[in-house]
């Protein structure tokens, strides 16, 4: 029986296992920290985002110009697989008002469960605390809690993840052990650091909506979360690339009104009602909305240029916030350093897979489609080279 290693048990690790495990390998999934799939665990606690339920063409457009090895995964396995995937691990699925889609639990853990006791019957082995230090030869080298391991397989599959949120396995260690070029890691859909005032203490926790976020001359509209270090929230994330590399951020607070409904709206009596009470009751400015005024807008001015600030406020990041708290990362392994289908070109048997390549996308179920759609194209080459003793897609 031919052997295969999987480096990682996230849902890249997991699907390649599984695969090759179908394919009458003996498999053995080595993960560093004590249960497996942690990342998606946490994923999960706020509402597990499978997939987005759109077509190939507008879920492959999100990812921008991509790489063709990560065009034929997503094209092999995109949302309508991905549903599927999870159906099949008995989670009823459904879609949610913006196309996201969870299923009905919203948790990771009952489709963890199931998938895991899935491989178990098929014989997979799944050693946990084993983390991957080196390499020596054809072998793998591990610390573990039973002392130093070894392991050589037939083919190897590394879905080592990325380098955020170290705690839950994803630290980027991995860098130092393989030799192959690397990208260097960026945050990614991660929050920006703003220096506020004290005046903006009373407001952190609250969100921002509706709001449109102006980057590079579109308006993307979303909600935002003022946040003791800055701005968090799924609307940044959605931006998140952009700012990151240099653009400037601007709010439209008012994304429901024209400037000429603003001011026909600003028109009206005030009367003896204090200022933010009138602005709140005729442009419907909620306190945080005000805050932020106050805040970059100071002293407010009037006319025109009240409803200018109105539309498009300037608002001053001082970059993202730390890689470690990013929900990903971009950069790692590098597709030219891969074959069309993730064969490390200086290492034959070896596979690359999920968010350890240097590919990266808005949050909203990109994330875990393309981690498991690289999984499984990943695999199925390994099956294929192990089979013939080449790659057959170079």
């Amino acid at each position: 029986m031919k052997t295969a290693l999987v480096i990682g048990a996230g849902p890249a690790g997991l699907m390649a296992a599984e695969i090759l495990a179908d394919s009458g390998f003996s498999v053995t999934v080595a993960e560093t920290k004590k249960s497996p799939a942690r990342k998606l665990l946490m994923a999960g606690k706020s509402g597990l985002n499978i997939t987005k339920n759109e077509t190939d063409e507008q879920f492959l457009a999100t990812f921008g110009d991509m790489p063709e090895a990560l065009k034929s995964a997503m094209t092999a396995f995109g949302p309508r697989e991905a549903m599927a995937w999870a159906q099949g691990l008995n989670q009823v699925v459904f879609t949610g008002s913006t196309g996201r889609v969870f299923p009905r639990s919203m948790k990771a853990s009952p489709l963890l469960r199931t998938w895991l006791a899935r491989m178990g019957g098929k014989g997979v082995t799944l050693e946990l605390g084993w983390k991957w230090v080196g390499c020596a030869g054809p072998s793998f080298q591990f610390e573990t809690s039973a002392g130093a391991k070894e392991v050589a397989a037939d083919v190897t599959i590394l879905a080592c993840g990325g380098a955020s949120w170290a705690r839950l396995g994803s630290d980027g260690a991995w860098s130092e052990w393989i030799d192959t070029p690397l990208a260097p890691f960026k945050p990614a859909n991660m929050g920006f650091v703003v220096d506020w005032s004290s005046h903006m203490e009373r407001h952190f926790g609250s969100p921002v909506k509706p709001v449109g976020l102006i980057v590079g001359g579109k308006t993307h509209r979303g909600e935002i979360v003022v946040s003791r270090t800055g701005l968090e929230g799924g609307g940044i994330y959605t931006v998140s690339t952009a700012l990151r590399d240099g653009e400037t951020l601007t709010l439209d607070l008012l994304p429901d009104l024209t400037g000429d409904q603003i001011r026909k709206r600003l028109a009206r009596p005030q009367g003896k009602t204090s200022m933010a009470n009138f602005y709140r009751k005729v442009l419907g400015l909620t306190p945080v909305k005000m805050a932020l005024l106050q805040e970059f807008a100071r002293p407010l001015p009037t006319g025109n240029a009240f409803i200018s600030v109105l539309k498009a406020l300037p608002v001053p990041l001082n970059g993202p916030r730390p890689l470690d708290e990013a929900i990903s990362t971009a950069g790692g392994v590098k597709f030219d350093g891969m074959t069309e289908d993730l064969m490390l070109k200086n290492r034959p048997g070896v596979f690359c897979a999920g968010e350890m390549l240097d590919w990266e996308a808005p949050t909203g179920g990109y994330l875990i489609t393309a981690s498991l759609a690289t999984g499984k194209l990943a695999a199925e080459a390994a099956v294929r080279w192990a089979e013939s003793g080449s790659n057959l897609a170079t």
